[in-house]
């Protein structure tokens, strides 16, 4: 499949089906997705958007579902992980489009959930914001990795043209 001209249909369904990835992803990992360390492993998704930009506002969606269903923190949680996931996905993009190296995904990935989230769980849960982002950090970064490892074997089935 020619993934450079997709047609609406085409990009509706593949984004419908990312998103449904990234959820039964959620809820298979909640249990450590939700911990002390937060390894949410599902944000590792957001570095298809590196490759295919029209999933930046899907990917977004599914966090905020995702937060909706598992996540129990209420308004703040929502509606701010679902822009936690635009501004990563759409960090995401914009690698791919200035045509840098599929491994920078591993930063917006790591750094985006972590540092943004820490700003309104700090006050939702009553702890310090920067003992919080660092506890943050290291689940993300293992996202991180794994995002840029997705990107990389994505990259390898769909060549350029």
């Amino acid at each position: 499949m020619d993934m450079k001209n997709l047609n609406k249909t085409q990009k509706l369904t593949i984004s419908g089906a990312v998103m449904a990835i990234y959820i039964v992803v959620m809820y298979f990992t909640q249990g450590f997705a939700f911990g002390q360390y937060q390894v949410r492993i599902a944000t590792a998704i957001y570095g298809a958007a590196y490759l295919f930009p029209f999933l930046v506002v899907p990917l977004g969606l599914s966090n905020l579902l995702a937060n909706m269903l598992m996540g129990g923190l209420g308004v703040f949680d929502i509606v701010g992980g679902g822009l936690v996931g635009l501004m990563t996905a759409g960090c995401c993009a914009l690698l791919g489009r200035k045509k840098l190296s599929p491994w920078l995904t591993m930063l917006p990935i790591t750094l985006i959930p972590a540092l943004g989230v820490s700003l309104w769980l700090s006050y939702l849960i009553g702890v310090g914001y920067w003992a919080l982002a660092a506890s943050l950090l290291v689940g993300q970064a293992i996202a991180g990795a794994v995002g840029a490892l997705l990107v990389n074997a994505l990259k390898r089935v769909w060549k350029e043209t």
